[in-house]
């Protein structure tokens, strides 16, 4: 089979999927109806200040999995959705930024600088409709370069790195996201070491649990939902609750200005504004690609790099960057929105996620099973067909028909998201952890993980109380069995050689490469204090 005939099949199998109902005699098949769901539901969930599309991932992947079960079937309808709520909650953290000057996600900070004054300044919907237009490029360019690099990366690793290379590649992965998301390269790696040192309580060989000191629960090994939503979730919801009551802030609704004078985008502000989308764009889908970096530094480095194109170019009667300049806008949700895509794709060429939401993606695969993201998916078999391929295709196509809902709805449907700003999180925030806490019941259905869990919380609000970011310590769980895994088979198929990692050539400077990036990061830290 080639390249065309597998793109075909994942085609077929999102749409031609079991159906759910039928839509003036078109059979809707249940992926393509759970991608719009998710859309809509991240558009809700990024518009609401304090809630971000992880938190909707989290709350949803176990209710999902209860639902559609645990069948192959099950793997693109349960992604449909996460890539809709991933896509979605991009573009609606701008609702709030513009209308309220409240970013719904940290990657719509900048975002308020150019788009509150210009909703003060009566231009509200012309401001939401240049950061949807804008985020829908970004975004749909950078799925493009997703379909087209990752499986010709995922063949190149496949081809040329061996187990000890592997290995190697998997060390130098959690020591950049330890570096680069720690805050400092100290605090990711204590955050990256407590991941590795969770993942390893209750699990060994030969059946002999390890770390347990003796508990028959630890020796289970703790399930990797409340690792991941603990420390994700619980202590995000932990550390809120405790900053509302600290400083002890006054909930309000603040009124947008009236809308005044023309609020379409015509042809002449998009030609306006290209140049700062594709550069954006650009931006943000390179460092998209690099694991562990994510799409607030995408989107301040796409705001800085226009701000300097824009002060060599602007009328005298122009707004500066910070006044209310479309180009802001442009510059900041192109970067963010081409992120996204760019995401996967280390997450399917290498099987090393990223950011927080590709983090639910590879928990929906392992939990389902039948798709392991990797270097293995991209087989292109001739006589049989490689189903993990045609899941990988059909991932694509949810991904580029989650792109047509936000140019077709997607604008529409954010512009009446405002409403989701007036929900006090006093109320927001304890509703956020029962549900939670209910999802990790609905998932493991016994006691022993809500304490977990609970236990969990309390560690991801005390890395936040200490400005230690714990995406090191969830990547760090995530990828810490494989790490084992590839480190035992490639110290047996050395013949026992304990310096495999280093009398490999590839293998060492993928080592050396580890060291560097501490040490670089480090030192360029101190330097800029």
């Amino acid at each position: 089979m080639g390249t065309l005939d597998y793109i075909w099949l994942g085609i077929l199998a999102v749409f031609q999927g079991p159906e759910l109902f039928s839509m003036f005699g078109l059979p809707i098949s249940v992926t393509i109806a759970m991608v719009l769901a998710g859309f809509l539901t991240g558009i809700m969930v990024g518009a609401t200040p304090g809630l971000a599309g992880p938190v909707a991932m989290a709350i949803a992947l176990p209710i999902l999995i209860s639902v559609f079960g645990y069948t192959p079937d099950a793997l693109l309808p349960v992604m449909g959705f996460l890539i809709g709520v991933m896509k979605g909650a991009t573009i609606g953290g701008a609702v709030p930024a513009i209308l309220f000057n409240t970013p719904g996600t940290p990657d719509a900070f900048m975002t308020t600088l150019d788009g509150h004054p210009l909703a003060r300044a009566g231009k509200a919907g012309k401001a939401l409709r240049i950061a949807h237009f804008s985020s829908a490029s970004g975004d749909t360019f950078s799925d493009i370069v997703l379909i087209i690099c990752a499986p010709f990366l995922a063949i190149l690793v496949e081809r040329y790195l061996d187990l000890p290379e592997k290995t190697a590649l998997l060390i130098l992965s959690l020591s950049f996201i330890a570096a680069v998301v720690g805050g400092s390269p100290a605090k990711g790696l204590i955050s990256t070491g407590l991941g590795l040192l969770a993942v390893y309580v209750g699990t060994g060989e030969d059946f002999y649990p390890r770390l347990s000191m003796g508990s028959t629960q630890l020796a289970q090994g703790f399930p990797i939902a409340t690792a991941v939503l603990g420390v994700l979730i619980i202590g995000a919801v932990l550390k809120e609750l405790d900053d509302l009551w600290r400083k002890k802030r006054e909930v309000g609704t603040v009124a947008a200005s009236a809308d005044q004078g023309d609020q379409r985008l015509h042809g002449a502000d998009i030609r306006r504004l290209f140049p700062y989308i594709a550069r954006s764009a650009l931006i943000g889908t390179a460092i998209g690609a690099l694991p562990g970096i994510g799409s607030t530094l995408a989107a301040t480095l796409g705001y800085t790099v226009g701000r300097a194109r824009y002060q060599k170019r602007k009328a005298p009667q122009d707004p500066a960057f910070g006044e209310g300049a479309p180009e802001g806008i442009a510059s900041t949700e192109a970067a963010n929105s081409s992120v996204s895509g760019a995401n996967l794709i280390p997450v399917l060429s290498l099987g090393i996620p990223g950011n927080a939401a590709a983090v639910f993606l590879i928990l929906a695969a392992d939990s389902i099973g039948g798709f392991n993201p990797g270097p293995s998916v991209f087989r292109f078999t001739a006589d049989t067909v490689n189903p993990e391929l045609v899941v990988a295709f059909g991932l694509f196509t949810t991904m580029m028909l989650a792109n047509a809902l936000n140019w077709t709805i997607g604008g529409l449907f954010m512009r009446s998201m405002g409403v989701m700003i007036r929900i006090p999180k006093h109320i927001l925030l304890p509703s956020v952890l029962l549900l939670t806490l209910a999802a990790i019941y609905v998932q493991e259905t016994r006691m022993e993980a809500i304490w977990f869990a609970l236990v969990f919380g309390v560690l991801g609000y005390v890395m936040r109380a200490l400005a230690i970011s714990p995406l090191p310590f969830v990547i760090a769980f995530i990828l810490g069995g494989n790490l084992e895994a590839t480190a035992r088979q490639a110290f047996a198929a050395t013949g026992g050689d304990p310096w495999f990692l280093f009398t490999n050539p590839l293998a060492a400077v993928f080592m050396a490469a580890s060291v560097a990036v501490i040490v670089f990061t480090a030192r360029n830290r101190k330097a800029a204090a």
